[in-house]
């Protein structure tokens, strides 16, 4: 099996491919900007930090689009962070438009956001915090919905149809963390930086057959 971890300048992916190694060690897990290897790939993993208008120009730079675009339609697909943020049609950061596979937008948490308790909370949103997992989906067996995961980012998706929303998180308001349409699973939390519930989520992703 060989799995692409598709690389565009925009963060430290290592950790990715490592976390990938670790619980797929029969898998070449491979980072790469060669569109040849993304389309080639059997399975994509499609990650990302950073801001939004800078993310979309490398991945053009890079001749990215393309190969990123089919991959999304027809094999096992996951986003992650802003590789969820720029499956949809345009963020407020920018504004940028992204790749406009889903429908919807990305916007900022608006100022003054607070927590049960009144206090006030910071953006970006950083840390840990629980998910609800809204639709069944195989990416979530073994793993209880209230799981913590590991969070790091000012903007969140905002999908126009209801459907494709598979988790949810709550930071001052209930946003959309994890989606999944078809072959394509996406989170804003970092797997690879959640132990054992993100390598369980790496590890469905590995042996998902959608």
């Amino acid at each position: 099996m060989k799995i692409a971890v598709v690389d565009y300048g925009m963060g430290n992916l290592r950790s990715v491919s490592k976390a990938l190694e670790h619980i797929a060690p029969e898998a070449a897990v491979s980072v790469t900007s060669s569109s040849a290897e993304v389309s080639a790939a059997d399975r994509v993993v499609f990650p990302g930090q950073g801001a939004m208008p800078d993310c979309m120009r490398e991945l053009d730079a890079r001749g990215l689009r393309p190969a990123v675009v089919a991959a999304s339609r027809s094999k096992p697909f996951l986003g992650i962070c802003i590789g969820l943020q720029m499956l949809f049609e345009r963020s407020e950061e920018g504004p940028t438009d992204g790749l406009g596979i889903l429908p919807g937008e990305v916007r900022r948490f608006p100022r003054g956001l607070a927590g049960a308790d009144g206090a006030r909370l910071k953006v970006p949103h950083m840390g840990w915090n629980g998910v609800a997992e809204t639709l069944d989906h195989p990416l979530w067996r073994d793993i209880p919905s209230g799981e913590r995961f590991y969070f790091v980012h000012s903007y969140y998706a905002v999908p126009r149809e209801r459907a494709v929303v598979s988790g949810e998180a709550d930071y001052g308001l209930t946003f959309c963390c994890a989606i999944a349409r078809e072959n394509i699973f996406a989170v804003q939390f970092h797997p690879e930086k959640s132990h054992t519930a993100g390598l369980q989520l790496l590890n469905n992703f590995v042996h998902w057959n959608p």
